[in-house]
């Protein structure tokens, strides 16, 4: 290959070529490459730079480029760098001195921006969308088993009973959360960079205005070097994406706890799950350990951009060049993700008697036989302390603590009466929970009535 210019005597060694060559990864940006350069064409015939004709050989010239790509018949070669300089090489090839004019104004270094970020525009709001699927998913499970209890834990031990319908919408404000991230992130996309140049600008009068209004950005970037330097908004995204998959990997965590013959909570769907080569009675949760496993890849791919950019001078390095396959990898991750999360929660069923045998089997109301005490006066820290030696004695004993006959209580308090024993029941303290946001049953009605208009549904 002979570099662009007049500049180089000779061709680029072979080797560089092929270690410098990025067509492999960033071919995906082929029709947002071919986007941009409609809107820079429109915007060069505006100005004057294009005749109306050259535009319209331009843009036909742009669609045969697209269909070849499209349909497989686009020859790409190591040496043409990258989809720029292909889609460039070719529209040359078709309209001739029409084609050398379409690059007045532009680098690529603001043409890249451009292309990554009308992908992202893109690809943000499908992880969207497939978030919204997922939480869809949490709440319609959350309604279907409302009167469905269970432990809630801490340290992995059974700590206070809880709906399990409280317990998805745990998981669901979380990933309500994150459609925050994700707005917050495509805010950051929503910039033109196109007319930024190689770094300064240009002198030729392009018409940004214009260009931002056909591609559909919210503003325009304001500083030429910062824009070409820029990858924040890379870095938004796969922050956004990294802290969805945190939240994938723990809920897949728990639904794999719970789908174990040590817990027997749920049964997974068939299809999304394996056998086992040798052993006949397995079913593998390997949709849920994907997730759980490729949480790491997109993790790193955050980690990636960021070392990438942390030692580089203003304004655009060729470092830049590696920023693609972390985006490209990151955001189609999540969006696979939340999908399969979503087909998981619907298709799930609860084993509602092994929950609630948990629930009611467990040393839990200790925490609710504490409060009927502070209740009665006494003072939380004496009352946690009478409620700890109850469990005590019914560990000696093997025997639960709704099992314990009032007079051996009342020897621990004389506060204990009769009314203790339905107190401490799980389902009473479900029913009694008032404070805001607390597991309760009333509480779980209100907030699913809240987000089902939050949804839409």
């Amino acid at each position: 290959m002979k570099p662009w210019g007049g500049r180089f005597k000779g061709g680029t060694d072979p080797l560089l070529e092929r270690f410098s060559a990025s067509i492999d990864v960033d071919r995906q940006l082929y029709r947002q490459d071919i986007e941009g350069s409609k809107a820079h064409a429109g915007m060069l015939e505006k100005i004057g730079v294009l005749t109306y004709v050259e535009k319209k050989k331009i843009l036909k010239g742009l669609d045969e480029i697209e269909k070849e790509i499209t349909s497989g018949s686009f020859v790409f070669t190591a040496a043409l760098e990258d989809i720029h300089m292909h889609i460039e090489a070719r529209l040359i090839e078709k309209t001739g001195e029409a084609g050398k004019k379409l690059h007045t104004g532009r680098s690529r270094n603001d043409q890249v921006s451009l292309d990554m970020r009308l992908f992202l525009k893109e690809e943000l709001c499908t992880i969207d969308r497939n978030l919204v699927g997922l939480l869809m998913a949490l709440l319609m499970k959350a309604e279907k088993e409302k009167k469905v209890i269970m432990p809630g834990y801490t340290h992995l031990q059974r700590a206070q009973v809880v709906p399990f319908s409280h317990y998805l919408l745990g998981h669901y404000y979380a990933l309500k959360r994150d459609r925050l991230r994700l707005e917050g992130a495509l805010a950051m996309v929503d910039v033109l960079p196109l007319g930024s140049g190689a770094l300064a600008g240009s002198t030729i009068p392009l018409d940004r205005e214009w260009v931002r209004k056909k591609l559909g950005f919210s503003r325009i970037s304001e500083n030429s070097m910062d824009t070409v330097a820029d990858r924040d908004f890379v870095v938004d995204a796969l922050y956004a994406a990294s802290v969805i998959m945190v939240h994938l990997s723990r809920l897949s965590e728990d639904l794999i706890l719970f789908a174990t013959q040590e817990f027997s909570f749920i049964s997974l769907p068939d299809e999304l799950c394996t056998g086992s080569s040798l052993m006949p009675h397995k079913k593998n949760p390997d949709a849920l350990e994907l997730i759980r496993g490729k949480t790491g890849r997109v993790l790193s791919d955050l980690f990636a951009m960021l070392t990438i950019l942390k030692g580089l001078p203003f304004t655009y390095n060729r470092d830049l060049q590696e920023d693609k396959e972390p985006m490209f990898h990151a955001v189609r991750t999540v969006s696979d993700a939340l999908s399969i999360m979503a087909l998981c929660i619907e298709g799930l069923k609860t084993r509602k008697e092994n929950m609630e045998k948990a629930a009611e089997e467990s040393f839990m109301p200790a925490v609710e036989m504490a409060e009927y005490l502070t209740l009665k006066g006494m003072p939380f820290r004496e009352a946690h302390g009478v409620a700890g030696a109850a469990v005590r004695l019914c560990e000696d004993e093997g025997k639960l603590l709704g099992d314990m006959p009032l007079k051996q209580l009342k020897e621990l308090s004389p506060l204990f009466e009769r009314d203790v024993f339905d107190y401490i029941k799980p389902r009473s303290a479900l029913r009694m929970r008032r404070s805001v946001g607390s597991a309760s049953f009333e509480g779980v009605m209100k907030v699913i009535d809240g987000e089902k208009k939050y949804l839409g549904l």
